[in-house]
């Protein structure tokens, strides 16, 4: 990542995951429903989409930018093609918010809202790291689109040990514990190879917030906590040979619409968060469940060593933010922390499942002008 000292500007980035083309999904839900693919067509497919995104994003004025996450299903469950021991189907964990609000979740379900169930495959065999192809696919579509754009930085999408165990349920080894471990160690070569790149790896670890009142919703908050703790211990050993400049972390009380009533509050794990080897925290800041936290920071010294990198826009709601917001929420943040330690972001993906955005399309496109727009005003106030 460039220099975050002196840019006498707020820089611009997002979670990762961005809309799909039709033409591109068609080929995915094809892909996915067992159908024969013209893998030519898809693999330029991909290319050209990749190429396109990126180029948005840079039209716009983000700074540091993203493949879109085009050629994974979800940012949690792709792990299914790329490692091995993962068969047959989980039907997941039902979010505890939803589970008070019952009428507004099947209400969810009636419009085709995407309703968190945590489900992914299971694990029945060792968890190993298996054919690097797709990986290699997209790290070439993502330097190609780089190359091609004079992007200034660029990141890549990978996930945390912790969240895959929430996503693909372990019928194989004989504690968390191990299989946590055993994901860490078969996810580690990812993460080198992203990195080795060129690009800033981002590892996407939901499970250390919306794990919560997910898949851990019998537990009390210092039962979760200590898992926390070993997801970040796990994370820490994959990420042994990646220096922490090179590296952000997402975490995310859960992508969706619902009352978020049972999310666990932001500096009740901001401790064991902390202790995480990325350099860069990519937090939810402009929801109406967590856009107070800014406070914690205010409470909490902030390490020397990180950088926030806070939500300015939401993900979940159809409403473009007005520059002027986004530029409010930027100087809260950087009047507690430091202004040259804040780069300003988004809640979450805008197409956390592949064809499934909770944003329309074009919208999500707008809020993340209004996110370019507002850091250039913060800079203005700032400096």
């Amino acid at each position: 990542m460039p220099n975050d000292i002196d840019t006498r500007r707020i820089r611009t980035t997002h979670v990762g995951s961005l809309p799909r083309p039709e033409s591109l999904l068609s080929l995915l839900r094809a892909r996915a429903d067992g159908a024969d693919v013209d893998a030519d067509a898809l693999a330029t497919e991909l290319r050209d989409g990749v190429r396109e995104v990126v180029a948005r994003q840079v039209q716009i004025g983000i700074d540091i930018v993203s493949d879109g996450e085009f050629s994974k299903p979800s940012y949690a469950t792709y792990v299914t093609e790329r490692l091995t021991g993962f068969a047959g189907e989980f039907s997941g964990h039902a979010a505890q918010d939803l589970r008070d609000y019952r009428a507004f979740a099947r209400h969810l379900v009636a419009i085709g809202g995407v309703v968190p169930t945590a489900g992914g495959a299971c694990c029945r065999g060792p968890v190993r790291s298996g054919d690097p192809t797709a990986l290699t696919t997209d790290l070439a579509n993502l330097q190609d689109a780089v190359d091609a754009t004079g992007a200034p930085a660029a990141f890549m999408n990978a996930a945390s040990p912790g969240v895959v165990a929430v996503f693909q349920r372990n019928e194989h080894y004989p504690s968390e514990d191990a299989y946590i471990d055993a994901v860490a160690e078969a996810l580690r070569p990812e993460y080198e190879a992203i990195v080795d790149a060129g690009f800033l790896l981002q590892v996407d670890s939901p499970d250390l917030a919306m794990g919560r009142h997910l898949a851990f919703a019998e537990l009390d908050d210092n039962a979760f906590v200590a898992i926390a703790r070993r997801n970040v211990i796990a994370l820490n050993e994959a990420l042994r040979n990646i220096p922490s400049d090179r590296v952000r972390m997402h975490l995310c009380w859960g992508n969706y619409p619902g009352p978020h009533h049972r999310d666990i509050p932001l500096d009740r794990i901001i401790d064991v968060v902390l202790t995480a080897r990325p350099r860069y925290l990519l937090l939810e800041g402009a929801n109406p469940r967590h856009a107070h936290e800014w406070a914690v920071f205010d409470r909490i010294a902030l390490p020397d060593d990180k950088v926030l990198v806070p939500g300015v826009i939401d993900s979940t709601s159809n409403y473009i933010e007005h520059p002027d917001l986004v530029a409010q929420r930027i100087c809260r943040y950087a009047d507690v922390v430091g202004r040259e330690r804040v780069i300003a972001g988004s809640d979450c993906g805008f197409s956390t499942f592949s064809g499934y955005p909770t944003v329309y399309p074009d919208i999500a496109w707008a809020k993340l002008a209004a996110l370019a727009e507002g850091a250039r005003r913060a800079g203005e106030r700032l400096w």
